[in-house]
C-alpha cells in the first residue's frame, strides 16, 4: 500500500487518524467496509474516527483494493461535512460519520486519483475511463467515456475541467473539456 494521503480541503464534523494497524482490542463501535468482504483478509485502511460533542468513536476498517503505489490509499472530506472518503489500494468509501452502517462504495476499481474541487462543491473519482462526481447529497454525476485507458486532469477553470484522454484507434491523446456543473462535454 502506497503511503496514506490526508486531504482535508473540505470544512468536515469529524475528526479522524489513520492507524498503523488494527488495535489489538476493538473498540466497542467497529464497521467494516464493505460489510460482506474477503478483501479485509488481504489488508485493510484502519480509521478512527471522532465525532463531536459526547458521541463515541469508531473505527472504520476499510477493504484493501489493491497493492500498487499507482493508486491513492488516504483520506478525503467530502462536500457533506458529515461524510468521510476513505479510499484503501483504490477501493473508494464514502461514510456516514454520523450513521456509519450507512456508505457508498464508488463502483471504480480502482479509483486512480481523488480531486478536490471545493469551489464546486465536488469530489472527483477519476477511473481509467470516465470521472464520478460526488456532491453533497451524493453522486452528482459520472462522465460519458473520456478515453480507452487513461484520463489525465490538466487543469480546472472557470467551472470546467479541461483533460486528457486516450484514443485507442488514433494512438494519441484527445483534448476534452467537462463541466463541472453537469459532467457533460463542452
Amino acid at each position: 500500500m502506497s503511503v496514506p494521503i490526508v486531504d482535508l480541503a473540505f470544512p468536515h464534523a469529524w475528526q479522524a487518524e489513520i492507524l498503523a494497524a488494527r488495535p489489538l482490542i476493538l473498540p466497542p463501535r467497529h464497521f467494516t467496509y464493505p460489510q460482506q468482504v474477503e478483501e479485509v483478509e488481504r489488508g485493510a485502511l484502519e480509521i478512527m474516527v471522532h465525532l463531536g460533542d459526547d458521541a463515541q468513536p469508531f473505527l472504520a476498517t476499510c477493504a484493501l483494493g489493491f497493492r500498487d503505489p499507482a493508486v491513492p490509499t488516504g483520506l478525503w472530506s467530502a462536500p457533506n461535512p458529515r461524510e468521510l472518503c476513505a479510499v484503501s489500494g483504490g477501493y473508494a468509501y464514502l461514510i456516514d460519520t454520523a450513521a456509519p452502517e450507512c456508505f457508498t462504495m464508488i463502483p471504480y476499481r480502482p479509483a486512480l486519483r481523488v480531486v478536490p474541487v471545493v469551489s464546486a462543491g465536488l469530489l472527483l473519482f477519476v477511473g481509467h475511463r470516465t470521472i464520478l462526481a460526488w456532491g453533497r447529497e451524493g453522486q452528482a454525476w459520472e462522465s460519458q467515456k473520456l478515453s480507452d485507458e487513461g484520463v489525465t486532469i490538466r487543469s480546472i477553470e472557470a467551472g470546467t475541467l479541461h483533460g486528457l484522454g486516450w484514443n485507442m484507434i488514433t494512438d494519441k491523446e484527445t483534448p476534452f473539456a467537462l463541466d463541472l456543473g453537469s459532467g457533460s462535454l463542452r
